[in-house]
């Protein structure tokens, strides 16, 4: 039996909760859209609650995670960026927290449906989902399941313990002088 990869603990770690947090604001997003623009559907029930404002606290979080998961997938991840699924998944993070930013609050609360940052937010919650899609798909086709297990794994080698990433960084970076 082959024995499964083993993923660097920062890894797993920034990717993991950044995961979570995309879920949480895709799914948010969903319910967002569903309640207050709805132009191409609605689902047939969206939960009570203030979704906007989940929403929004989600792609807070996103921000400093997202910003972190890019510059590890940006130097010791670079390899991994040469996948179209995996840059097509940071780049969707990237447009969705960037217009999310630029947004305000009250215009969907307001009907306010014509905004630029609006759209390309409603581009980017697409992307997303199509990213994520083709990114297990990639993963699964790749490594299979052993792949995917691996990135949910909390097995840590000597070397990759939290205080380690700092001498990992430093390392990739001189090696990239």
């Amino acid at each position: 039996m082959a024995r499964p990869p083993y993923q660097p603990s920062l890894l797993r770690l920034t990717h993991g909760v950044t995961a979570l947090l995309v879920l949480a604001a895709w799914l948010s997003g969903l319910f967002v859209y569903s309640r207050y623009d709805g132009r191409w559907g609605r689902l047939p029930f969206t939960p009570g609650g203030n979704w906007i404002d989940l929403h929004g606290q989600a792609g807070f979080l996103l921000l400093p995670l997202g910003l972190a998961f890019a510059a590890y997938a940006l130097t010791l991840g670079r390899a991994r960026l040469r996948r179209a699924t995996n840059a097509m998944a940071l780049g969707a993070l990237v447009l969705a927290v960037a217009t999310g930013k630029m947004m305000q609050e009250d215009w969907l609360r307001d009907g306010q449906l014509h905004h630029l940052a609006y759209s390309l937010h409603l581009v980017a919650w697409l992307l997303i989902g199509l990213a994520v899609l083709l990114h297990v798909g990639e993963s699964l086709r790749l490594g299979g399941t052993p792949l995917l297990a691996s990135m949910v794994s909390t097995t840590v080698r000597p070397g990759d313990l939290p205080g380690d990433w700092p001498q990992q960084v430093r390392r990739y970076l001189k090696r990239g002088r």
